[in-house]
């Protein structure tokens, strides 16, 4: 049993939380209730403002890797398929029906007629062809391209082994017919199309305006130069501060859209998000700090929102950088973290201490492997590493994107590695967009990571460990998991797959490549008369149906 966070210290963290940062409003008087939304004039438009954390590295659905683009990027985009609000379950999108061959390898989707851009320009069958093309090409180094790789040589033409497109499983029939051929069975294929923003199509005709179809951060994510196909248009983008999205005319259902704008503000310190939130500036915020969720909880129930999210909160290792490249050393740092403590004294919102990747229960799947030991074990591991009672280890650093709630979570993490195994890590947090190169570049020690699953399946959180993911960021190369992803692939069934994942979530146990730490719950603070959102294990909510209660409109 590791020991526990000291009521002190606990204390401190939520003196922290409450005194740091500079507000960007005044803040009410104190026990001030939220005040309700500012109501629109008679008339006036219905517009939801939502706090989205950070500012979006970009709008390009084939470039972004996170979930503060994503937020933006649904409200601009629609793939083949759509999603339910209530279970995230796949809906006709752009294509109004599908079918699956018997098989399983072969999905054609059949694509509504008059769906457009923006700009008017009809989209095809071609559309998503050259849509794929873009996001499978080499020169581009999309992340995320490992998520079309499903399909028939899409891998081989990504890694620049195949160079003939008309060879990739993609295939426009005709103008209003897509037909996908697979490797294998992908049971999640659906899943993965309604949710994620690689397949989304982009406008192929708007980015060869701008530096081609090749480049990253060309101009066509601009304001003046944006064209998209969702249910709203780029309206207004003031970097830093907010990005507004108006209702889009031309997209195919827009009669089922109630709201008018969407204005997605940029803020990264908690503390100011709650307090235009409680001034009655937001209707919903990203997060709340941990310091006020005791208070919602008491004096604002109605506006406390506690539910599952789908995701891992974890501490990332550059595993080729020394001491971190001996798992030894790894697994010492893994036991000496109190996740008991931490979920209890610093997060405070319901989290699940993780003692393996994988989050429970995803689409009926748990793993059985399970980090166990306790302090005396990481201390005998460190010292056996060359490193008795931390003596002699090398100064590193842990990195986080700018955020109270992080600072928290690291500076608690921090006292327990000193107190426990006698070493100091230093902390260094860099804005989002910094932060996101950093770690591409693996110029870090150890890393704060969140991945919240692109689809509902535990293949969703097991995929990035494998040697060519770019989303693994850790350095972490292992031939028996990469053989056990491939052998997943071709199960013939999911209790097959699932055999598969147990012995890789136990290989991830067993290397300790990261950290895990806790499940998430998502913990915000949203006004009574959004109607519309309901809790979903991704914390999507498809905005064409979404609405405020008394609003004029």
């Amino acid at each position: 049993m590791l020991r526990p966070l000291t009521s002190t210290l606990a204390l401190l963290l939520l003196g922290l939380a409450a005194g740091c940062g500079r507000p960007a409003n005044p803040p009410a008087a104190p026990g001030s209730a939220p005040a309700a939304a500012t109501a629109p004039a008679k008339g006036g438009p219905m517009v939801w403002r939502v706090g989205n954390g950070a500012e979006p590295q970009d709008l390009d659905p084939h470039i972004v890797t996170g979930v503060p683009e994503h937020k933006i990027l649904m409200a601009l985009f629609e793939g083949l398929l759509s999603e339910n609000p209530k279970d995230l379950s796949p809906e006709p999108g752009i294509a109004e029906r599908w079918e699956i061959s018997p098989d399983g390898l072969t999905y054609t989707f059949h694509l509504r007629a008059g769906a457009e851009w923006s700009d008017g320009v009809p989209i095809t069958a071609t559309t998503f062809v050259r849509s794929y093309q873009r996001m499978l090409t080499p020169a581009l180094g999309t992340e995320y391209a490992s998520m079309l790789h499903h399909v028939r040589n899409a891998k081989a033409y990504n890694e620049g082994k195949l160079t003939d497109f008309s060879q990739v499983g993609f295939k426009a029939v005709d103008d209003r017919t897509l037909q996908v051929t697979l490797n294998h069975r992908t049971p999640f294929l659906l899943k993965m199309i309604a949710t994620h923003y690689s397949w989304y199509p982009v406008p192929i005709h708007v980015i060869e305006k701008f530096g081609g179809l090749a480049r990253k951060g060309t101009a066509w994510t601009r304001k003046e130069n944006f064209v998209g196909n969702g249910p709203f248009i780029l309206k207004d983008w003031k970097p830093q501060q907010v990005l507004i999205a108006a209702r889009n005319p031309r997209f195919w259902d827009h009669a089922r859209v109630r709201l008018d704008e969407i204005h997605f503000f940029a803020v990264e310190n908690q503390d100011s998000e709650e307090r235009m939130f409680r001034t009655g500036q937001l209707d919903l915020t990203n997060e709340l700090p941990v310091a006020k969720i005791d208070v919602y909880r008491k004096e604002f129930p109605e506006s406390l929102r506690i539910e599952p999210y789908l995701g891992l909160y974890f501490y990332r290792f550059n595993v080729e950088r020394p001491p971190l490249n001996d798992k030894r050393v790894r697994r010492a740092l893994a036991l000496a973290v109190d996740r008991e403590s931490l979920v209890r004294n610093v997060t405070r919102g319901g989290q699940i201490p993780a003692f393996s990747v994988s989050y429970p229960g995803t689409a009926g799947y748990a793993p059985t492997a399970k980090l166990t030991g306790n302090v005396e074990e990481a201390r005998q591991l460190l010292a056996a590493a060359g490193f008795p009672g931390g003596q002699g280890f090398p100064k590193l650093e842990l990195l986080y994107n700018t955020s109270q709630n992080h600072r928290l979570i690291a500076e608690a993490i921090q006292q327990m590695w000193r107190r426990q195994l006698g070493i100091d890590i230093g902390l260094r947090n860099e804005e989002w967009k910094v932060y996101l190169d950093t770690t591409d570049a693996r110029k870090f020690d150890l890393q704060r990571g969140g991945w919240i699953a692109d689809y509902v399946d535990p293949h969703s959180f097991l995929e990035i460990w494998t040697s060519d993911n770019l989303n693994n960021d850790t350095g972490f190369k292992n031939a028996d998991y990469d053989r056990l992803f491939a052998e997943a692939l071709a199960a013939p069934d999911d209790t097959a797959r699932y055999a598969v994942y147990q012995k890789m979530d136990a290989l991830l146990v067993e290397e300790l490549p990261v950290i895990p730490i806790y499940h998430y719950t998502r913990v915000v603070a949203m006004n009574p008369r959004v109607q519309g959102v309901y809790p979903t294990l991704l914390d999507n909510h498809p905005y064409k149906y979404v609405w405020l209660r008394d609003a004029a409109r």
